[in-house]
């Protein structure tokens, strides 16, 4: 596994870095191969192999032991080490993952600035179109890096890791700054011709009409070069678009099969609803009947008891009368 997709602690193993790793950063160590000392080119080359999430804690705990190693110096150094953008970080893995493939390309770009000083336009169109070959490979392997250490790339993105490259091969400090990989962001380069190395004398006639049929011919290489990059940034945007629009489609029929469900779970409930009401309604049409009886009931009952007990109170008067009636064997 690649240093820069290792957690931190065990990068730090792997890389040379003696010491146990902490939650507030590192003990008393150093880094091995060293003499027994950090430096601050170790520290950097270290840093920006890691991923820009890493960066930070990484930094901060080298800079706690250049300071617990009393170096206040190179934990300042340290310290002020900034923290790469995706951009930055996807080129610098270049140099250590993929270095032949970024050595090709940086020795065209060195033949073509030489190319270009000699100004000899068949080998300036041979070389451009190498140079667009090789910029397409390592992108590509670029982009796959990125993507397989969980950091995929943007269409941006990989336009500026182009411009990035494109600058590594017409420019010779640039050059330099990619093999090193330790870019904090993108790097570009303005106008078609490469970076001149020194100045020359006044050229004479013939070959400044050598170097105008050069110009012209690098420019147009560039001109196409740069129509290619836009059309592959085309490209990518739209398949980013298409993409975004899968997805939106994906959303939107999710939310429409939920809509239905929804609109069939309302209407369920409505005619659950319906039911009871009607229900309810014959329920209250039956309890309104049963009060109405409840009432006729209890006048009745009154009227009921009333006549009992005037029925029960005349049949007590007779049997009182009976009982005071002279007998017929006493008359």
């Amino acid at each position: 596994m690649p240093f820069s997709r290792l957690p931190y602690g065990l990068w730090c193993a792997a890389a040379g870095l003696h010491g146990v790793f902490l939650a507030d950063g590192w003990t008393a160590g150093t880094a091995a191969g060293t003499g027994g000392a950090m430096d601050l080119d170790g520290a950097a080359d270290r840093l920006y192999g890691l991923p820009p999430g890493e960066f930070v804690a990484a930094r901060d705990a080298l800079a706690k032991e250049a300071k617990a190693a009393e170096d206040a110096g190179l934990a300042r150094q340290i310290a002020a080490l900034r923290r790469p953008t995706v951009v930055g970080w996807a080129v610098n893995q270049a140099s250590r993952r993929h270095p032949d493939e970024l050595d090709d390309l940086l020795d065209v770009g060195a033949r073509l600035r030489d190319a270009w000083q000699r100004q000899d336009a068949g080998e300036l169109a041979a070389l451009t179109r190498e140079r667009s070959a090789a910029t397409a490979r390592l992108t590509r392997l670029i982009r796959q890096d990125a993507e397989e250490s969980g950091q995929p790339l943007t269409g941006a993105a990989a336009t500026e890791i182009e411009q990035t490259l494109d600058a590594a091969v017409v420019d010779e400090t640039a050059a330099e700054q990619v093999r090193q990989g330790r870019l904090v962001r993108g790097l570009s380069y303005s106008g078609f011709a490469p970076a001149p190395a020194a100045t020359k004398a006044r050229p004479s006639p013939k070959a400044r009409e050598a170097k105008k049929g050069a110009s012209r011919t690098h420019e147009r290489a560039a001109e196409r070069q740069a129509a290619e990059r836009r059309r592959r940034e085309l490209d990518r945007a739209l398949a980013d678009a298409r993409r975004a629009a899968e997805e939106a489609e994906e959303g939107h029929a999710a939310w429409e099969a939920e809509l239905a469900q929804a609109v069939q779970d309302r209407d369920s409930l409505a005619e659950d609803v319906a039911e009871l009401a009607g229900r309810l309604a014959a329920a209250k049409d039956r309890l309104e009947a049963a009060g109405h009886r409840l009432d006729v009931a209890r006048r009745e009952e009154g009227r009921a008891r009333r006549a009992a007990e005037a029925a029960r109170a005349r049949a007590g008067t007779a049997e009182a009368a009976v009982r005071d009636a002279p007998s017929i064997t006493e008359a």
